[in-house]
């Protein structure tokens, strides 16, 4: 079977996670990628760590599946006219250097559709390519810190937090993604590309979501809740007699049938924590009323109980117990690979699970210019 972007050809001039991590879904939907670097490799993660094996990054590792790899000079005429030569058979280029560097190489929208009218270009950037910053270099923790998203992340004794992964990089790799696709059906169409501006700054804001139109409608900046959410009581974690767990309550009913399973039928008729409103305002009062209750059994006791009563729930779990979990190994969430450098891996598996079109791991990341020479005779070049 193959897979849904077989016949799709991608040139990633991209480094670091945004641009690869879009490069890599794409590649793992069956697209043929090709990861450019300078010779010797210039993608920064290749050194970011430990852990090492085989002194390859487990950074590295995370993002570069499903690519072959060529190394170019592009401050030589050569490298330039190599990039060219690929353009003009691919459906996509992705970069994510700072803006106006593509235009000093040659290699800017214009002078590539005027080679290959039909390629989508994308340009990944911290701030975008236009406006008072579109100048400044933009890295996943300054744009969490930019954004809004650490001023609500954390709580008043922490304060302000970043995300534990770098999360605005991946909500970029993802709408990057997204708009790629977007533009390759409307191709299909119009017989024509475009070029794609996406930035990790709006794209962080844009993830603000409700708490950004909760501003817009009240004007009220929210602070941070910890664990806590802004429009939902009780939505939380929960401190048992043996650890902590995740109590989400989306409605009314499901709030009932908590109130049954901690034995304290009377809060699901109190007026005060009838309706979700109603116990948003009470937040305070009811919160310790819960906890109080929950303290008293094990995380595996609420647990089963929530769970034969509908009620989302869930334990906080390490990394260490996600690798074990059964549900997630029943998902293939967790897959080996062979590497001709690192040996044996393991990798985080795709989320996609197309049923004609799998997804599948074609080729290991690899190594710096490991395509070097397939590439080069694919393209009539001298050694």
């Amino acid at each position: 079977m193959s897979g849904a972007l077989e016949n799709m050809k991608v040139l990633d001039l991209s480094r670091v996670l945004a641009g690869p991590y879009c490069s890599m879904i794409l590649g793992d939907l069956g697209a043929e990628v090709i990861k450019v670097e300078a010779p010797g490799g210039s993608d920064e993660t290749r050194k970011w760590g430990p852990p090492f094996q085989n002194d390859v990054s487990a950074y590295y590792l995370s993002a570069n599946r499903n690519k072959k790899s060529i190394t170019v000079d592009l401050k030589s005429a050569a490298g330039i006219e190599l990039i060219k030569k690929l353009v003009v058979e691919s459906d996509v280029i992705i970069n994510n250097f700072k803006t106006g560097t593509m235009q000093r190489f040659g290699l800017d929208y214009e002078t590539l559709a005027a080679l290959n009218p039909e390629i989508v270009y994308c340009s990944i950037t911290g701030f975008g390519e236009t406006g008072p910053y579109q100048d400044m270099p933009g890295y996943d923790f300054i744009i969490q810190a930019m954004s809004g998203l650490m001023s609500i992340t954390g709580d008043e004794t922490s304060g302000p937090q970043k995300v534990g992964v770098a999360i605005t990089d991946i909500l970029t790799g993802l709408y990057a993604c997204i708009g790629i696709q977007g533009a390759l059906l409307e191709r299909s169409l119009s017989g024509k590309g475009q070029q794609l501006d996406i930035s990790l700054y709006d794209t962080a804001v844009s993830s603000l979501i409700n708490i950004g139109s909760n501003y817009l409608m009240s004007g009220k900046v929210p602070t941070p809740l910890g664990n806590h959410h802004a429009n939902i009581v009780p939505y939380q974690t929960f401190q048992t007699s043996d650890g902590q767990m995740v109590i989400a309550v989306g409605n009314d009913n499901q709030f009932k049938a908590l109130s049954k399973v901690l034995s304290k039928p009377e809060y699901g008729i109190d007026e005060r924590f009838q309706t979700n409103p109603d116990r948003v305002k009470h937040r305070d009062i009811l919160v310790p009323l819960l906890q109080e209750v929950f303290s008293t059994k094990p995380t595996a006791y609420w647990q089963e109980k929530c769970q034969e009563n509908n009620i989302p729930c869930g334990p906080i779990q390490n990394i260490a117990e996600v690798a074990k979990d059964p549900q997630l190994q029943a998902r293939h969430m967790f897959i080996d690979d062979e590497h001709p450098t690192a040996g044996s891996i393991k990798m985080i598996g795709s989320p996609l699970k197309l049923s004609r079109t799998p997804v599948t791991v074609r080729h290991h990341p690899p190594d710096p210019g490991e395509h070097n020479d397939e590439i080069r005779k694919h393209l009539g070049i001298s050694k």
